[in-house]
């Protein structure tokens, strides 16, 4: 048996949180490998006339109904979902309002979960794939971040059932990266801030991991991946 060497065309690609950071860099990645990005964010002026772009809050279900629709109805369907959306409160239990601490989770975990199921009945047609962002602390826990763990470890183990409940159907991976130089730390109070000597990796190398999961010949799956700076000191 012969094994292909050439990458799976990208196609259509839907990225939540495409206006910044991993997603912004998995937009980008995704623009040079010739495939189509669609980007749903809060903000996507910085993509008008450059891609497929729909504003939308990921916590608010109805708003990624419509804003999948309307990416659907307009490339004429989606072939990859990659869930970049993220946000953080640091802080002890008591001292994060419930209303900022539930929106993590709105936002990083249930955002994933709308965005997946609105774009299922797409992605079942193509045979496509979901690409599912956590963090290494979905795969450990650290003190005042119990809401970011919280919808992380959601995230990983959302997205173990789902490539279960899947299987045949669509490829699920579920990307697992450590800190990033993006402007994902820049609103945060100083504490909770990484340190001048962290060792922090490219979004841009992240997001060429992003690209192997989604080029995968067909019936071949990641379904998890692990990408850090080579002297992380949190992993394993």
């Amino acid at each position: 048996m012969t094994l292909s060497t050439t990458p799976t065309p990208l196609g259509r690609v839907l990225i939540t949180g495409g206006s910044s950071g991993l997603g912004a860099a998995v937009a980008h990645a995704v623009l040079e490998a010739g495939g189509t990005p669609a980007i749903v964010d809060l903000d996507v002026s910085a993509w008008h006339d450059r891609a497929v772009a729909q504003e939308a809050d990921v916590s608010d279900r109805l708003q990624v109904e419509r804003a999948v629709a309307a990416v659907a109805e307009e490339l004429g369907g989606i072939d990859a979902v990659v869930t970049a959306a993220g946000i953080d409160r640091c802080g002890r239990l008591e001292d994060v309002a419930a209303d900022e601490w539930e929106r993590v989770i709105g936002v990083n975990l249930l955002g994933t979960v709308s965005t997946v199921r609105a774009a299922l009945p797409h992605l079942e047609r193509v045979h496509g794939r979901v690409v599912t962002i956590a963090s290494s602390l979905a795969l450990r826990a650290l003190p005042e971040a119990t809401a970011y763990c919280a919808s992380k470890f959601g995230v990983l183990g959302f997205s173990r059932a789902l490539a279960a409940e899947t299987s045949g159907r669509l490829g699920v991976t579920t990307l697992i990266p450590a800190g990033m130089q993006t402007s994902f730390f820049d609103d945060r109070p100083q504490q909770y801030r990484p340190a001048a000597d962290a060792q922090l990796n490219d979004p841009a190398n992240v997001a060429r991991a992003v690209l192997f999961a989604l080029q995968q010949p067909p019936r071949s799956e990641v379904r998890e991946l692990v990408i850090a700076p080579e002297d992380e000191p949190s992993w394993p």
